[in-house]
């Protein structure tokens, strides 16, 4: 029987996604309310201050890494599976890990991948479909949406920090209404940014020691529950060891870990190595 192939690229309309839009807006929001009226009213002498131009500075870099990973999140194809893949018949299942077939692709798919309802294909260990970027998260575009949780989370945390050093350090007029719920919609965003933020960030760190994605969790618990009832010890079998998990992920250079566009490193996603 022959095997069809859907090819397809990520971030296929992404101009034209509310929740992506509202993630910029969101962005350009932080960016001009910190920069232009938080800090310019906590430092003296405002931003143009060398206190206020350390502020500003630190903060738009952040904001510019927030938004440039967020951008090559969004456009970037996840993973899409080889055309010529196929299982190895000689071994099929090398490494520890067994080719599945996808019946709505109606191809074979390797380890880790599956098949996304929302773009309509298989993605190479795919972790999940992100609203917010309207793209999958999967093998190719992991670290650029892990590097993009990482700086939204400090950004958030940062301009959260600004935004409380303003309201208890300067004196405000508060009897304006307009002044009044600027700085409470602004505080419960800046809050709300923080806490979601950082509990992602969080929990895809604790993915990454473990070389897990979010699917293969829910497996994971399953399958350790069922280990501990029968009175064994269990590990994630693509948990190769805390640096083997990171490097593989973000790359065996250090310097290069936070850069969104460094993915020298990755291959082509369809194998796996496991623990013994």
């Amino acid at each position: 029987m022959g095997r069809k192939r859907r090819k397809g690229g990520g971030g296929n309309g992404v101009l034209q996604s509310l929740p992506v839009l509202a993630v910029v807006a969101a962005m350009g929001f932080d960016f001009y309310a910190i920069v232009f009226v938080f800090l310019d009213h906590w430092v003296a002498g405002g931003v143009q201050s060398d206190r206020g131009l350390f502020h500003a500075g630190v903060f738009t870099w952040i904001t510019f890494m927030c938004f440039f990973s967020f951008f090559v999140a969004a456009v970037s194809d996840p993973g899409s599976v080889p055309a010529n893949y196929g299982p190895d018949a000689e071994n099929p299942q090398k490494e520890g890990t067994k080719s599945r077939s996808c019946e709505k692709c109606d191809a074979y798919k390797p380890p880790r991948s599956h098949h996304c309802r929302v773009c309509k294909r298989c993605v190479l260990k795919m972790d999940h479909h992100c609203l917010w970027i309207n793209n999958c998260v999967g093998y190719s575009n992991y670290k650029t949406f892990l590097i993009f949780v990482l700086h939204a989370a400090i950004g958030s945390l940062y301009s959260t920090m600004i935004f409380f050093c303003d309201l208890f350090q300067t004196n405000h007029d508060f009897t304006m209404r307009s002044t009044a719920l600027f700085y409470v919609l602004s505080g419960c965003l800046l809050i709300f940014l923080s806490l979601t933020t950082s509990t992602l960030l969080g929990w895809h760190i604790y993915l990454l020691t473990k070389n897990m994605t979010t699917i293969e969790f829910r497996g994971f618990l399953r399958d350790k529950w069922l280990a501990e009832k029968s009175g064994e010890k269990y590990r994630h079998r693509f948990d190769i060891g805390l640096r083997n998990n990171i490097t593989q992920v973000l790359g065996p250079n250090i310097l290069k870990w936070l850069c969104p566009i460094s993915l020298g490193h990755l291959k082509d996603g369809t194998q796996f190595p496991v623990s013994s």
